[in-house]
């Protein structure tokens, strides 16, 4: 038998050659998809980790303590018992306490936190020696400033709990090294108060200050736990341990979930992405094998004749069937199996977790066995065909004609599943059953009707072309309507070319929709993500960089107001440096609303000194202060010219930070008593009054210009007038029992109210109240000057606004956000050093290519690219059987053809209707396959949404372009044209030499 197969084999090398060409795609495609499933997976889990914030990987645990000075035992003892609740994968923690107190800058109290943590000199830049001993402190270089201290001064700050001053000497100034890392990724140790707290060593909170702590157990998450590796189930190794801790009173806290949720979702999206896909060409691929093994059946009628004539049994005509079948089938998978393998590493690297190299190679083995056994039985069910003709047919030259009411009947039940395909996918279930492959279905569908349809139209019009005399059309038509297989292969190739016009339109819109999504999401080609001290800090920093406004744009995202996350951009240089979308309404809007001021704003003063001529009605004393902000570093300046006396006067007082160009601008004027014993001052009382008439550096009239000058927002606030030339400050005479008294009279140098570009829905006191804004220090009103769909960034639902605008509203306050810097794809390749010349430290650096090939790796992207692959594998299969049939039906007609050339039937006649008959399939399929991806697309959409974590902030681009259409149809044309040719090549070699 083995000797038969062999012989069987050699004899019929070209039909050997096709099944083992369609079972080394296959395999080859089984293979690969379960290695770059798990690839993707990885790859995908790893650009989620890369882009999440460093507080999505942390775990916080904290409780609040009296620790009666044993700080080190309680935080070891702390430690401890946090240890035991939390699984031992966690790793090691991050342990430290912190306690609020408050300090005085000038008469005013501000929060100040006093804090251990481990590490700490590790992971800050000092400026003097790390904390030793207690009572040793590190303070930030902003609270330096603001405090007015330096390296071995002391501090003293207050317990709202004894009440008792505490000193503390500074022995180093710190700045945060690795800000967007773990170790400063919570809040607690960064934000919680007014100015950045004071770090020192455990020995200080020894004192009874110190005592009422809050103790903090951080832990950094493994990345092998978020991935999932070995399938272990982080989420609820968490939920378990969130309900231990609470049970000891501690309080647990994390922002893992979102990540963990993104990284299952895409894990999931890619694995049954994957497997649709595979099981679509593991499908095509049993079609195809099948289809050839129908067209090489008739060169085996004659063995199975011979065979039959001579008593074997069916099972062993079979068995030397399977036998010439097996052999090139284990061969092709042979060369698949490993080219499927280096295919995967090729297009998503390698499988790194060893759970997924075992799921991986199981899944590979169980694909390659359905590709063989399939193949298998498909070729036996082909073969027990012919087993079942009588030996008179098999050795009749005529080809057995395919059971009508059988086909008719298979066709109609491929319909009514493509059918239902359709209407799952219309009905919303684009992600289950088989909505799936609604796209393969409906080309199915739509290739079987026309098949049925063009056969007898082709018949018809053939014999009627035969009757007029156009031989060359009329040859070809009766060819394709008389070969049996012809409209199985029309199928085919439907099929084929629609499952890759589909994967190409779908590849197309992905790399479009990500490289919008990556503009809409950064705002810029290029976006910073910088460190700097202040608003005012940031903005002189860019406009120094880059004074001619082209290339580079400050910017702050801040998404701490009113449930309002707000876009703070630099308007002069929005159109420049922003990537702007019709979406957004017109990109002057904004700059339009701010309008051009009336006056030029109040001139900033220089110098070590300020002297004012005042005068100061009724009889209670009062207290005038003058506050100032560096216009380079942003930092607020106090002058404070101390209790007035009655009548006209001159005061003068001391100017610290202000002596060099371009100076200070004056932020506001405050009128208060003096500061009592504690420190604490009111507003003024009723009946007083205090003119200030002149200011040294300030030009004559610019205090009596009313238009300078405002009162606050909130509640009953200062009276202003002009007197005389100079700005009056009166209290409100109705301000009796009033919670909310101003006391200050502020620089009109910000338009008011504050114009806002809304996009989405307005917070809901918008609604029902004034238009107010809190986090900006004094409440400021807003008018809203646009409301488009969107805004860069924030996506639908933000609000766009005036940085220069905000810095001054915010003079007084930290108004927080994240500081960024846009650029443009033409930045000089020096502005970055710029930048940090200035003062600006760049801590992240995004663009909208690295960014969409972020998106890239997410599941969808990678579902895209696979499903064009095994699209390509479809064409590859569809062009084998277009070969195959092609030189099978040529034997037949070439001895046609030659007989009509020896009647007279020209050479170039006979040579175009050799071509005629495999063109007219191609082109018939290739409109008809396109026609269906078409329809599929227009009318099941995809099974797929555009990214894994549901962003649909811009409308998703078309699926499937003309130019995409074009393109995808010339490819599908290039390779079903080149084997078609290369086919019917000896036919018309054959008939030009006779």
């Amino acid at each position: 038998m083995l000797m038969l197969v062999v012989s069987a084999v050699r004899a019929r090398t070209a039909q050997a050659l096709t099944i083992l060409l369609l079972a080394a795609v296959a395999s080859a495609v089984a293979v690969a998809g379960p290695w770059y499933g798990f690839a993707a997976a990885g790859k995908a889990a790893d650009a989620d980790l890369s882009a999440s914030r460093a507080v999505e990987r942390i775990v916080s645990v904290r409780t609040g303590a009296d620790t009666q000075g044993l700080a080190e035992e309680a935080l070891t003892r702390f430690t401890a018992d946090v240890r035991r609740q939390l699984p031992p994968e966690f790793g090691e923690p991050i342990t430290g306490l912190t306690v609020s107190l408050s300090a005085k800058i000038g008469a005013d109290p501000v929060g100040m936190s006093v804090a251990y943590r481990d590490q700490f000199c590790a992971n800050v830049r000092l400026e003097g020696p790390c904390p030793s001993r207690a009572g040793e402190v590190a303070i930030s270089h902003e609270a330096a400033q603001r405090l007015g201290v330096r390296t071995g001064d002391q501090i003293t700050l207050t317990s709202s709990v004894t009440n008792k001053p505490l000193p503390l000497r500074v022995v180093a100034l710190y700045a945060l090294a690795g800000v967007s890392g773990p170790y400063w990724a919570g809040e607690i140790f960064r934000t919680q108060t007014q100015i950045d707290p004071a770090f020192t060593v455990l020995e200080t909170f020894a004192t009874r200050q110190l005592w009422n702590t809050t103790m903090v157990y951080d832990v950094v998450l493994p990345v092998s736990l978020i991935r999932g590796d070995g399938g272990y189930d982080l989420a609820g190794a968490l939920a378990a341990a969130d309900t231990r801790i609470t049970l000891t009173r501690f309080r647990l806290q994390t922002n893992a979930k979102p990540l963990l949720e993104m990284v299952a979702r895409d894990r999931a999206t890619i694995l049954r992405g994957v497997r649709s896909a595979g099981l679509q060409t593991l499908v095509l691929t049993w079609f195809a094998i099948g289809l050839a093994g129908w067209y090489t059946l008739r060169d085996r009628r004659a063995d199975t004749a011979l065979l039959k004539l001579r008593g074997a049994g069916r099972f062993r005509i079979l068995r030397l069937a399977w036998g010439q079948h097996l052999v090139p089938l284990l061969i092709g998978a042979a060369i698949g199996i490993p080219a499927g393998y280096l295919l995967a590493r090729w297009l998503a690297g390698d499988v790194e977790v060893a759970p997924d190299q075992q799921a991986a190679l199981t899944q590979s083995a169980i694909a390659v066995a359905a590709v063989l056994l399939g193949s298998l039985v498909v070729l036996a069910a082909v073969e027990a065909v012919m087993l079942s003709r009588p030996v008179t047919a098999l050795l009749s030259r005529a080809v057995p004609a395919r059971g009508d009411w059988r086909s008719a009947l298979a066709d109609l039940l491929l319909i009514v599943i493509a059918g239902a395909a359709l209407y799952q996918a219309r009905s919303g279930g684009a992600a289950d059953g088989l909505a799936v492959v609604a796209p393969a279905l409906i080309a199915l569908a739509l290739g079987l009707l026309l098949a049925r349809l063009l056969r007898r139209v082709a018949g018809r019009s053939g014999a009627a072309a035969l009757r007029g005399g156009r031989l060359r059309f009329g040859l070809a038509a009766l060819q394709f309507s008389r070969s049996p297989g012809a409209d199985r292969v029309f199928a085919l190739v439907v099929v084929a070319v629609a499952l890759f016009v589909t994967a190409g339109g779908a590849w197309r819109a992905d790399r479009v929709a990500r490289a919008e999504r990556s503009a809409a999401e950064l705002g810029a080609s290029r976006v910073l993500t910088v460190d700097a001290p202040n608003r005012t800090a940031l903005l002189h920093a860019v406009r120094t960089a880059d004074p001619e406004g082209r290339a580079a744009m400050a910017v702050v995202r801040n998404r701490n107001d009113d449930n309002l996350e707000i876009l703070e951009v630099d308007s002069d240089r929005l159109a420049a440096v922003a990537l702007w979308r019709p979406e957004y309404g017109p990109v002057t809007a904004l700059r339009e609303a701010l309008g051009t001021p009336a006056r030029p704003a109040p001139p900033v003063v220089t110098g070590d000194r300020l002297s004012a001529g005042v005068r100061r009605d009724g009889t209670a004393p009062v207290q005038l202060t003058l506050h100032l902000q560096d216009e380079v570093t942003g930092m607020p300046v106090t002058v404070r010219f101390g209790t007035l006396r009655a009548g006209e006067q001159t005061v003068t007082a001391p100017v610290a930070g202000c002596g060099t160009a371009p100076g200070c601008r004056i932020v506001r004027w405050e009128v208060t008593t003096p500061p009592d014993r504690t420190g604490r001052t009111k507003p003024p009382p009723k009946g007083s009054a205090v003119t200030v008439r002149t200011l040294s550096r300030l030009d004559a009239g610019i205090l009596g210009d009313i238009a300078r000058w405002r009162p606050g927002t909130n509640g009953a606030n200062l009276n202003l007038a002009a007197d005389g030339g100079g700005l009056r400050m009166t209290p409100d005479e109705n301000a009796t029992g009033l919670k909310l008294i101003g006391t200050s009279a502020y620089a009109a140098d910000t338009p008011m109210p504050l114009p806002v570009v809304l996009a989405g829905v307005a917070p809901d006191g918008w609604r029902y109240d004034d238009r107010m804004l809190e986090s900006y220090g004094p409440a400021a009103p807003v008018r809203i000057a646009g409301a488009p769909s969107g805004l860069p960034m924030l996506g639908r639902s933000g609000a766009l606004t005036d940085l220069d605008a905000v810095r001054r509203l915010a003079a007084d306050a930290d108004a927080g956000g994240e500081f960024q810097v846009w650029l443009t794809a033409s930045a000089p390749p020096g502005l970055i050093a710029d930048l940090a010349a200035a003062g600006v430290a760049v801590t992240g650096d995004q663009t909208v290519t690295g960014r969409a090939a972020w998106l890239g790796a997410q599941g969808p992207a990678a579902v895209v690219r696979f499903a064009l692959l095994s699209g390509f594998a479809a064409l590859l299969l569809a062009a084998t059987v277009v070969a195959v049939a092609a030189t099978v039906d040529n034997r037949s007609l070439g001895v046609q053809l030659r007989a009509l050339r020896t009647q007279g039937l020209p050479v170039r006649t006979a040579v175009s209707t050799g071509y005629a008959g495999t063109a007219a399939v191609l082109l018939a399929g290739l409109a008809t396959g396109a026609l269906a991806a078409a329809l599929a697309v227009r009318y099941a959409g995809s099974s797929l949404p555009p990214f894994a974590d549901g962003w649909q902030v811009l409308p998703p681009p078309e699926p499937l372009t003309s130019a995409a259409l074009v393109v995808a149809a010339a490819v599908a044309l290039l390779v079903l044209g080149l084997c078609g040719f290369f086919a019917v090549l000896p036919l018309v070699r054959t008939l030009r030499k006779r």
